[in-house]
């Protein structure tokens, strides 16, 4: 792995667990590990409160207790009124737990006997990033009212309920203020519903290595964190006398007249992301309606049917093609859908293209499968489960993660699945969780422009992998930078401002 994608990387609970023992076996004790993560989780909470204050400590049976067993000592020592319960028989911690727990002087409560709204802060130590079933019985009351008592809780690694691989949850949760975890975050920090039930999550620093963890034999990571240093070395970088066909020439796919604005919207964000030429393909009536809308420097051209379409592909100056935004779901439309699938070029598909993959199974899927230039899905929720209805493996209990994971190993394509939590995967495994957006981006085009987005940067040379994660991420942060009352047709007009932003 390039050693700088290290700090992007996002560990799932088996590779943490894998980290701390390599960590020991290099000569760093379990219990000064501890001992530095409680100071963290100490630190958090120093930060909220002044000394004096109340602190409720929920410790758990396993090493999320010891952290917090630690945390509570080093509060009181700092001033602060702590309070501390176990969730288990004292008898029962072992190992490093064990050894915290022998620091802590003042008494343990059970949780039965202990008002969490009596408190000015609560520490969630219950329970860890691998917690694998429902919190259930006396606990799950107990996280009840910690979340009915309205006081800020700060949660070690994860709020307890939430899984770390996945962000999922079964049962009773807990919602935190502030969550604090270690060396690198976990996926379930950045997928919902784990993301807005973390609060605001703080990395902390407990003497953990990377040249010690990612190295051959112990871990590679192929999960990240999306960000311009992601994929800023695969950025395209034209010279100085680049004319408009070097920069890459887009074809976007159209359908009939009552469908203009999609694609319309897709050429239009593949100019502004940089390709030097953009052409709608549209059907013949809908080609006046094309050329009456602006931007003049989208060209117009019909194809009178898909045998034209064809020609046209394969004939013209096409680097890349988006094809699905307001196509259609009709024969012809999925005429065009396999003549892209048949294809060379480095294609977008979305949208109605989806569609028609999804239900041309497996004859469309094993074109894909066979194309011999890259592709890139890009489904929301309801357009995915059309496109792996009834394949194997797509439970969703698995997670957004590990299901756009197989889909894009089912494909042979990089597959982005939309949301608020937008997940990209390739073929070989490498994932990517996004999170620049807000709620301004639901609406209608935004996953159109999204496309262009793609297909412009394809049509430039980017690799797809890459293509799609700077396009997530700009798209995302084109929607922060503009705020609520957006419209889709918003969303190309700020990247020019958000480009600024990697380019400097």
């Amino acid at each position: 792995m390039a050693a700088d994608l290290s700090p992007l990387a996002l560990l799932s609970v088996a590779e943490m667990a894998a980290a701390d023992a390599a960590t020991i076996a290099t000569g760093t004790p379990g219990i000064v590990l501890m001992e530095r993560a409680g100071k963290a989780v100490a630190d958090a909470v120093t930060r909220r409160i002044r000394p004096g204050q109340s602190v409720l400590v929920l410790c758990g049976p396993g090493n999320n207790g010891g952290d917090g067993f630690v945390a509570g000592r080093l509060l009181a020592e700092r001033g602060c009124r702590v309070t501390l319960a176990l969730a288990a028989d004292p008898t029962a911690l072992t190992g490093d737990a064990a050894l915290a727990a022998q620091g802590w002087t003042g008494p343990v409560a059970a949780v039965g006997e202990i008002d969490p709204a009596r408190h000015d802060l609560v520490i969630d130590a219950l329970f860890g990033a691998g917690l694998s079933r429902a919190i259930s019985g006396e606990l799950a009351a107990l996280v009840e009212q910690v979340n009915a008592a309205g006081k800020p809780v700060v949660c070690v690694d994860v709020p307890s309920g939430v899984h770390g691989d996945t962000g999922l949850t079964d049962g009773p949760v807990i919602r935190a203020a502030e969550t604090v975890t270690f060396f690198r975050l976990k996926p379930g920090h950045l997928l919902q519903p784990g993301r807005s039930l973390c609060g605001v999550v703080t990395l902390a620093d407990i003497g953990i290595r990377p040249e010690t963890i990612f190295t051959p034999g112990r871990i590679t990571p192929s999960t990240f964190r999306n960000a311009p240093s992601l994929w800023r070395t695969r950025w395209p970088d034209h010279d100085p006398g680049v004319h408009k066909y070097a920069r890459g020439a887009v074809a976007v796919a159209a359908g009939g007249l009552s469908g203009v604005g999609a694609p319309r919207l897709g050429a239009r964000a593949s100019l502004r992301i940089g390709a030097g030429l953009a052409t709608i393909i549209c059907r013949p009536e809908a080609l006046a309606a094309h050329a009456a809308r602006g931007p003049d420097a989208l060209m117009q051209r019909a194809a009178a049917d898909p045998a034209a379409f064809e020609a046209m592909l394969s004939g013209g100056k096409v680097d890349a093609l988006l094809i699905g935004p307001a196509l259609g779901l009709d024969d012809e439309a999925r005429s065009w859908v396999a003549a892209a699938l048949r294809g060379g070029h480095p294609c977008v598909f979305d949208a109605d293209a989806l569609t028609h993959i999804g239900a041309q199974r497996p004859a469309f899927p094993d074109l894909l499968q066979q194309r011999a230039g890259p592709a890139v899905l890009t489904p929301h929720e309801g357009e995915f489960k059309r496109l792996v209805a009834d394949a194997a493996g797509f439970d969703p209990e698995r997670g957004k993660l590990e299901r756009a994971r197989r889909a894009a190993r089912l494909m042979g394509a990089v597959v982005v699945l939309k949301g608020a939590d937008t997940v990209i995967a390739a073929p070989d495994g490498r994932a990517a969780i996004n999170n620049t957006g807000s709620p301004a981006l639901a609406t209608a085009g935004s996953g159109d422009v999204l496309g262009g987005i793609v297909a412009g940067l394809l049509a430039q040379k980017m690799p797809a992998f890459e293509a799609a994660c700077a396009a997530v991420w700009l798209h995302g942060r084109a929607g922060e930078t503009s705020g609520m009352g957006l419209i889709a047709d918003d969303l190309p007009e700020a990247l020019p401002g958000v480009l600024a932003e990697v380019e400097d």
